[in-house]
């Protein structure tokens, strides 16, 4: 089978100014990796829908899979959910599931009952052309895109909520439409030799590399 591509793009001011650092698309790297998809490029861009749509465009014509995560919080910098509802032409609906796994943690779990604030209810809103992907254990669910023959991913950019997500649904349904590869990676560490000596010794090893 042909190689599969991906993309990863992270989106956030925050981690533009160093303020947070970027540990999902590591996992993620690592997810894909492990399953046969190779990671062309790993990018961060800022909450602005004309960054997003330049590196969608841009990865779009490389990559078969495309991950984005953050932007899909309640608040007025999430830009994420709107834009992509642009981007696909699609409207915004309220998912019903959604809806009640909201209510469900807020009575349940955060020990909140009584009516949502029409912002929490606005989490369950996606567009109407995605496929939901249940997050677990938050209120903003993954949502899964096609276009041109490409395959996009919103994840949020909560570390635990993407790993779920990725692992309880994006990565068996990967596995099951691509029919990837297992990619198995071989460490050997060495000691008390130098990398130029080393790389001497490597040159006939990797010639014969596939």
């Amino acid at each position: 089978m042909d190689k599969v591509y991906a993309s990863i793009i992270t989106i956030g001011d925050e981690l533009l100014i160093g303020q947070t650092i970027d540990t999902n698309s590591a996992f993620i790297a690592q997810q894909l990796n492990a399953i046969g998809i190779l990671v062309l490029r790993r990018i961060a861009v800022g909450d602005r829908a004309d960054e997003i749509r330049f590196a969608l465009d841009q990865e779009s014509g490389h990559a078969q899979v495309i991950i984005l995560t953050g932007g899909l919080g309640p608040t007025a910098d999430d830009i994420t959910k709107p834009f992509l509802c642009d981007y696909f032409g699609g409207t915004l609906q309220r998912d019903p599931g959604t809806l009640a796994h909201i209510q469900y943690l807020f009575n349940e779990v955060y020990k909140r009952p009584g009516a949502l604030l029409e912002r929490n209810q606005k989490q369950a809103d996606v567009p109407d052309n995605c496929t939901v992907l249940p997050n677990p254990i938050g209120t903003a669910p993954g949502m899964l895109f096609r276009k041109n023959k490409v395959i996009y991913i919103s994840l949020p950019g909560v570390p635990q909520e993407m790993k779920d997500i990725m692992t309880g649904s994006v990565l068996p349904l990967l596995q099951k439409e691509l029919s990837t590869p297992v990619v198995l990676h071989h460490t050997i560490l060495t000691i008390g030799v130098g990398e130029s000596v080393l790389a001497e010794q490597l040159i006939n090893f990797e010639k014969n590399l596939p």
